[in-house]
């Protein structure tokens, strides 16, 4: 099954439903979407998102990364869910410094995923996301810069929420990695560093820079337990996704 949908202008689009679950229902198809920015859709691209349905979007990125890359969420969505808490983002300042190695990529997404789970931005957009899945009557897509971090983050905790298999849960996480879409975004990751800082780093590396690994995600959700039990405590005590949230989500996309 590829849960891969093809725009002009959106990366890393993917239907994240479909997964068996604990309870049996399974997790709807058309109903959780996630992907990219989509700075770069095209008009056919708009009309497409248009018909899939998509009642809300929660977009992930600080509001600098917005303003760079703005995108036209009200052309076909009746609801847009941003944070303008906390717009520094010292990446590129990060990188201007480091070596733009692959350990570097790699040891910069484990520093961000050990903290994003608790940062102030991230606390109050993972919790709305949760509560508009319990409204919303239409689909629902999420969305950062690349789809893959912040986005995999939260996809991977509405899985678990849903009940659906670890395996699972880390497979369709992984499903960013697909071979035949990397290259581009290597391209465009290359692009963006040499525009910004002068110098591209090599190939090697800009895979790292735009792949996710199981390592990553058990960096989050190992501190989640750290910090609150369990990822459930960290749903509770952190998001505020009680018992009783958690029955009208899935009231919304479980079969």
């Amino acid at each position: 099954m590829d849960r891969h949908i093809d725009f002009d202008g959106i990366e890393n689009f993917r239907d994240f439903g479909g997964y068996a679950t604990r309870c049996g229902r399974g997790v709807r198809r058309q109903r959780l979407f996630r992907s990219a920015h989509h700075a770069a859709a095209s008009e056919a691209d708009l009309a497409r998102l248009t018909e899939l349905g998509i009642e809300v979007v929660v977009d992930l990125r600080r509001p600098s990364e917005r303003r760079r890359e703005p995108c036209r969420h009200e052309t076909f969505a009746r609801q847009v869910i941003a944070s303008d808490l906390d717009d520094h983002d010292g990446w590129v300042e990060n990188a201007r410094a480091g070596e733009l190695d692959a350990e570097w990529f790699r040891n910069d997404c484990r520093h961000f995923y050990r903290l994003t789970p608790f940062e102030g931005r991230h606390v109050e957009l993972f919790s709305r996301w949760f509560h508009a899945l319990a409204e919303a009557e239409g689909a629902v897509l999420v969305h950062c810069a690349a789809g893959k971090d912040r986005t995999g983050m939260i996809c991977a905790l509405t899985h678990h929420i849903c009940g659906v298999h670890e395996d699972d849960i880390v497979a369709d996480y992984l499903l960013t990695n697909e071979e035949s879409r990397i290259t581009r975004r290597m391209a465009s990751l290359g692009d963006f560093l040499e525009q910004n800082l002068g110098r591209r780093p090599a190939d090697e590396a800009l895979r790292v820079g735009v792949s996710v690994a199981p390592e990553y995600l058990h960096i989050a959700f190992d501190r989640m337990a750290e910090e609150c039990g369990s990822i459930d405590g960290y749903l509770t005590q952190v998001l505020g996704v009680d018992a009783g949230l958690r029955e009208k989500i899935a009231a919304k996309v479980l079969g």
